[in-house]
């Protein structure tokens, strides 16, 4: 056997093991990987969301700073400003009595849901409106045709 378990995982492509068998990943894998661009990766480093090793002028980004880069671009994708995003990722890192914090947190966590859930409620009303005129269009066509 070699050592790994029967339901080990293989590592994603963009992941290298390093001395202590920790995957590790570069700027350009992780890019590659979500579909962002390598500044991208950097403009988070720089707000300090994301905080790879550094080896000479290379970076190399951790299991965790993959997972973190992930929670990222969820929150963006959510609407979510980098700021908010920031509060989100300090609750890992906060000590579990700053109640306050998470409070705040949970505020944003609701205005977001509600935004998105009138969102919804619009689309889907847009969709009704389409789909009646979709109707009307092929009643239409198929009473002249």
């Amino acid at each position: 056997m070699t050592g790994k378990t029967a339901n080990a995982l293989p590592l994603p492509p963009s992941a290298h093991e390093d001395a202590h068998h920790e995957p590790s990943y570069t700027i350009s894998a992780l890019a590659k990987e979500f579909g962002i661009t390598t500044r991208t990766i950097r403009f988070y480093e720089s707000r300090g969301l994301i905080s790879p090793e550094r080896i000479g002028t290379a970076r190399r980004y951790s299991k965790r700073d993959r997972a973190r880069l992930i929670l990222i671009l969820r929150g963006r994708n959510l609407g979510f400003t980098v700021e908010d995003v920031s509060d989100y990722l300090s609750l890992y890192d906060s000590d579990p009595g700053q109640l306050a914090q998470t409070r705040h947190l949970l505020d944003k966590v609701k205005a977001a849901i509600a935004e998105i859930e009138t969102k919804r409620h619009d689309i889907e009303r847009s969709l009704a409106d389409l789909a009646e005129i979709r109707a009307r269009c092929e009643a239409h066509l198929k009473k002249n045709a």
